[in-house]
């Protein structure tokens, strides 16, 4: 069994690590894509997308991810040529921009991983969980680099408990990285909040229960931002869920998550420095 509040590093490519337990960290979102469910469109362009990293860093990102290819529900596919011709000129514009942000590639596609790493990103952030090209994970040994590995319903059949659902799929998973020569210390797991989890009960049940799924011994990553399901709860549009975003980084840091894909930095950053104010004080979850 994990303890997610023993420090720990996270390596990365370019021996670059990051430091986890402690402090929760927030990845930054950069979607370089016409048609993400929230800011599709704003930060098409290689230089929009810098101005928007570095702001995201200043705010107290420690990543930037950088999308090319949507991930919500019946999006239009792209290749892995379009995917590359859109991230890999907003990559080096952010190397330009900010040289000592850490980057991380949201693709599943070894081969846009290869490119981007070689550019100069450092970790992979593959959201079929290296299910859908397995020689990602070849990859990600090759450049050292970090990988986060995600759960997803997708496109597959999935157990009615969703922590034994997630226990299967990331031992699949795990055993492609372990195949590949991944070093333990590279991988982070998450839990793909809202990936084929069609009803807000099911990523409820989800967090009330993520604690479980530290048995499997990895740091986890978390991606609640703005999602289908808190506005289910909530009521309102994409654009106006950062609060409850929040609320969910709070509660998830407070049991154990190391880290926080969001669109919004201010306000999570808050959250987070509210719960590890908690976690500090011996607040520890049961």
């Amino acid at each position: 069994m994990l303890d997610p509040f023993r420090k720990r590093q996270w390596h990365l490519a370019s021996d670059r690590t990051i430091t986890l337990g402690p402090l929760g960290h927030l990845m930054g979102v950069v979607n370089v894509t016409p048609d993400s469910f929230s800011d599709g469109g704003k930060f098409a362009d290689p230089q929009s997308a810098a101005t928007q990293a570095v702001k995201l860093a200043n705010d107290g990102a420690t990543i930037i991810d950088i999308g090319a290819e949507s991930t919500k529900p019946n999006a239009d596919p792209v290749d892995g040529d379009e995917e590359q011709a859109r991230l890999i000129p907003a990559l080096e514009a952010i190397i330009a921009a900010a040289p000592e942000t850490l980057i991380s590639l949201d693709t599943y596609r070894a081969s846009t991983a290869e490119k981007g790493l070689a550019a100069g990103a450092h970790i992979v952030n593959d959201v079929w969980g290296l299910q859908k090209e397995p020689d990602i994970a070849r990859v990600a040994t090759e450049y050292g680099a970090g990988i986060v590995i995600m759960h997803t319903n997708r496109g597959r059949d999935v157990l009615s408990d969703v922590i034994e659902d997630q226990k299967q799929f990331f031992g699949r998973s795990l055993k492609i990285a372990e195949q590949a020569g991944l070093n333990e210390n590279q991988i982070m797991l998450d839990p793909g909040f809202g990936f084929g989890k069609e009803t807000a009960e099911i990523n409820i049940e989800l967090m009330n229960r993520f604690a479980e799924l530290h048995v499997l011994g990895f740091p986890f990553l978390i991606g609640t931002s703005r999602k289908r399901f808190l506005g289910t709860i909530t009521g309102r549009q994409a654009q106006d869920r950062d609060m409850a975003t929040a609320a969910t980084t709070a509660l998830l840091r407070k049991n154990g998550a190391a880290i926080f894909r969001v669109h919004d930095i201010n306000v999570n950053a808050d959250a987070l420095k509210l719960a590890d104010a908690l976690i500090a004080s011996g607040q520890r979850p049961s």
